[in-house]
């Protein structure tokens, strides 16, 4: 068991509120931060507070709009009186292809995905700094090998990574700074069955991962990882092995 609180974006869903339970089961304290997930957020808070009371709270914020960054990073502060580690796990996904791609698209995508992570990070980073905390950035392969027809997503997702590698150098050497690289963990709402079967020959381990993968990543860069930073795990079955 570890004493310590972080703030994870994005937690009411999938694999954030994996993790913020996963953490939680550490003894760790959890901000279970969300959008529009209202329900979903306040149900993960009241099942973490009935295992240990005053251990978990909710603060709501569009991370489309910057306005929202200052009051959430407050509100997490004011939980237990400091940060211990930040979780930029919040992304929004949707397809952009170049024939229909709009400037909206690229605000939305390029906002939550990126230019959060940052400022929230610029935001939290005295906390983190007094705590010798941590920021772990979920990311995505296709930042490196970008998806077809979703070009603004992959670009936001290979900016934080190279934000990852930026940040680890210029917060050093209080401050660690990692990504964590999810494979195929959750098929996404109405992938077609051929779609699949074609990402699952990529697979050398031949299976899909667990969100609890991604959330054991995430524990390990918190409590034994003292001397890692700037790196970015892929947990995807072997997947990026593969062009």
């Amino acid at each position: 068991m570890f004493q310590k609180t972080a703030l994870i974006t994005g937690a009411a869903k999938r694999i954030g509120a994996a993790t913020a339970r996963y953490l939680h089961n550490q003894g760790m304290n959890v901000i279970v931060h969300y959008n529009q997930s209202a329900k979903e957020a306040n149900e993960l808070v009241r099942e973490l507070n009935a295992i240990r009371n005053d251990s978990a709270i909710t603060i709501q914020g569009n991370l489309e709009y910057k306005e929202y960054y200052p009051a959430i990073i407050d509100a997490a502060l004011a939980f237990k009186g400091g940060l211990d580690v930040l979780i930029n796990n919040a992304s929004a996904f949707y397809p952009t292809p170049m024939s229909e791609v709009t400037e909206e698209n690229w605000n939305a995508l390029i906002h939550t995905n990126l230019k959060a992570p940052l400022f929230l990070s610029q935001l939290a980073a005295p906390s983190l700094r007094k705590a010798q905390g941590c920021i772990i950035n979920i990311t995505d392969i296709h930042g490196l090998r970008p998806l077809a027809e979703h070009a603004i997503y992959s670009i936001s997702k290979s900016g934080l990574l190279s934000l990852t590698q930026s940040l680890a150098k210029e917060l050093a050497p209080k401050i660690r700074v990692n990504a964590v690289s999810p494979g195929a963990i959750a098929w996404p709402e109405n992938i077609e069955e051929d779609n699949k079967q074609s990402i699952m020959r990529k697979i050398p381990l031949a299976k899909t991962g667990e969100v609890d993968d991604i959330a054991k990543a995430i524990t390990f860069l918190i409590r034994d990882a003292d001397y890692i930073t700037g790196q970015i795990i892929n947990v995807d079955g072997g997947r990026t092995l593969y062009s």
